[in-house]
């Protein structure tokens, strides 16, 4: 029998990444926390660009754009993509880690356990950049769903 609360509980959480949030609610202190060590770790101001985190059959992939045409955040955004395929490729999750202040994101551990059999390659697109994560691994398919998940959930970005 599922307790009253723990049912509350999973509803919370399983719909919380079905909303699409641009600006932290009132009093919301812990997200603009969230923004600005994103701004600091990506050198873009968070609430002027637009993440997504699309989970797909080979792993998937995490994109940053600016919502209106910024010639600098652009680059910025592009150049943070390079690094974050970079990092993640040799193992390092430091930065996700920083923004979002955890030790370690979920899905880090197993991804930096089968590094050897995860593909990281940064691509620009308009207004920004995307790293798109790929594997033939099941077990990295779903760490890489997992770490995207957590993604979405904690910077509210919900879907396209």
């Amino acid at each position: 029998m599922i307790r009253p609360g723990i049912a509350a509980l999973c509803l919370t959480v399983l719909f919380s990444g079905c909303q699409r949030r641009e600006a932290p609610a009132a009093g919301d202190t812990a997200f603009a926390a969230l923004q600005q060590r994103g701004r600091t770790a990506m050198g873009v101001d968070q609430y002027a660009s637009a993440h997504a985190f699309e989970t797909l059959p080979d792993g998937g992939r995490i994109v940053l754009q600016m919502k209106a045409a910024d010639s600098t955040g652009e680059r910025v955004i592009r150049d943070h993509m390079r690094t974050i395929a970079a990092a993640f490729g040799a193992g390092d999750f430091s930065i996700p880690g920083q923004v979002h202040a955890v030790t370690t994101a979920p899905g880090t551990a197993v991804m930096r356990r089968l590094a050897g059999e995860i593909s990281y390659r940064a691509a620009e697109l308009e207004r920004g950049g995307e790293v798109r994560v790929t594997t033939r691994n099941p077990d990295a398919v779903a760490a890489i769903h997992d770490f995207l998940a957590f993604q979405r959930m904690d910077h509210r970005a919900g879907m396209h």
